[in-house]
């Protein structure tokens, strides 16, 4: 198992708080969020880690980690970085936001899934958004489930009409298996080649974030599962993110 961490955003909306450093490098209680993401994926035995990186990149200097530099960081999304790492995509990976915190018991929960495309989702999202007044519901990456079947993953509003749908939000964290890999791989490569235009949720193809080749593969009829967590997780977005996600993990070392 090995994971990729896409640490290469330049983190535009923390203001003051990145102008130095990345996002991924704040301090989350005498840990940044980086190392807390490490040493969590070591305690479990992903030791096998890769971290993309872009804005600031000399500011990344963790021993014992491979990084991978997205040259064209600042004109792309979280989709390019990923496959900057591509070489490293088969058999079993996590692919994981850089700036999302989330402790044990939701890693476990990922890590038990067998599915060859596994997402996390949480459904219960929305009462966290009370906390998050300058992070809208409208940012979010809205998931639409039926049946333990994604039908649509999206910034937008969900659009379809599901008797018994749920609705949870992507955590920012994907489990393949090695025949997951090779879909996803698959999938970018022929759309790389010749694609214009708008993508799904993006402006562009190169503007893609994770969310756009996840639903052009549910398009294909390509089936992406669902992993329902419990637990402690927290986005960092704003100073207020980081402020309320230094209060939730106080008490955790990790």
């Amino acid at each position: 198992m090995r994971a990729i961490i896409l640490a290469a955003g330049s983190g535009l909306r923390l203001g003051q708080h990145t102008k130095d450093i990345p996002k991924s490098l704040l301090d989350l209680n005498g840990k940044s969020i980086l190392e807390r993401q490490i040493s969590l994926l070591r305690e479990h035995g992903v030791n096998e880690i890769f971290v993309v990186i872009g804005y600031k990149r000399e500011k990344h200097i963790l021993k014992d980690i491979e990084y991978i530099f997205n040259p064209r960081y600042s004109e792309t999304e979280q989709l390019a970085s990923m496959m900057v790492a591509r070489t490293k995509i088969f058999d079993d990976v996590l692919v994981i936001f850089g700036d999302i915190i989330f402790d044990s018991q939701i890693l476990q929960q990922i890590l038990a899934s067998n599915d060859d495309i596994a997402i996390a989702i949480d459904l219960d999202w929305e009462k966290s958004y009370n906390e998050r007044p300058d992070n809208p519901k409208s940012l979010a990456d809205k998931v639409l489930i039926n049946q333990k079947k994604i039908y649509q993953i999206s910034a937008k509003e969900t659009t379809l009409d599901i008797e018994n749908q749920a609705v949870g939000e992507f955590l920012g964290i994907i489990k393949l298996s090695a025949n997951g890999s090779r879909i996803i791989i698959k999938k970018y490569e022929e759309l790389e080649k010749s694609y214009v235009g708008k993508f799904h949720d993006a402006d562009s193809f190169k503007k893609a974030k994770l969310v756009d080749i996840l639903q052009e593969l549910i398009d294909s009829k390509i089936e992406i599962s669902p992993i329902s967590i419990a637990g402690k997780w927290c986005e960092i977005d704003t100073p207020n993110d980081l402020e309320r996600a230094r209060k939730i993990f106080q008490n955790i070392d990790t």
